[in-house]
């Protein structure tokens, strides 16, 4: 596999989904959290956006993904072999689902929205990247106990 090609690739995937998602309105929290308030003044529109993305995903999904089908720039599919529901998924997902209720933002859209300066965001960024960091040390020390001491 040519290492340039695909990284040149990844590189134009990720400016396509930046770009759309400040296109759709993904990445203005505002618009988000008008979408998620049901019972106030509701702004449907997101919904469009999540029915066009499937509307590419799903074919995509059943003719490439799915029979397995080797994928043109690498090797393999990076695919999730983990299919249980377990308190680790169940506990993210709720940390995720409130953070993107209250902030109106999710890491996608926030990191294409860091482009636009809005401080929120970027405050919301690096909450992210500290409470990924405090994650990574919480399984790292639950999967090597014997590695860590403790101090007084």
């Amino acid at each position: 596999m040519n290492q340039a090609l695909f990284r040149l690739t990844s590189l134009v995937a990720g400016l396509l989904f930046g770009l759309g998602m400040v296109i759709s309105g993904m990445a203005d929290p505002a618009k988000v959290t008008g979408f998620l308030d049901v019972t106030g003044h509701w702004d449907p529109s997101l919904m469009f956006v999540m029915g066009g993305a499937l509307l590419v995903f799903m074919p995509a999904y059943f003719f490439l993904i799915k029979p397995k089908r080797k994928p043109v720039n690498a090797e393999k599919f990076c695919l999730a072999t983990n299919t249980a529901i377990d308190s680790r998924l169940l506990s993210g997902a709720a940390i995720f689902g409130v953070g993107w209720g209250l902030a109106g933002i999710c890491p996608g859209p926030a990191v294409s929205s860091l482009a636009l300066g809005n401080p929120g965001v970027w405050v919301f960024f690096a909450c992210m990247m500290v409470g990924l960091g405090v994650t990574n040390l919480v399984l790292r020390a639950k999967q090597h106990p014997e590695h860590h001491t403790q101090t007084a």
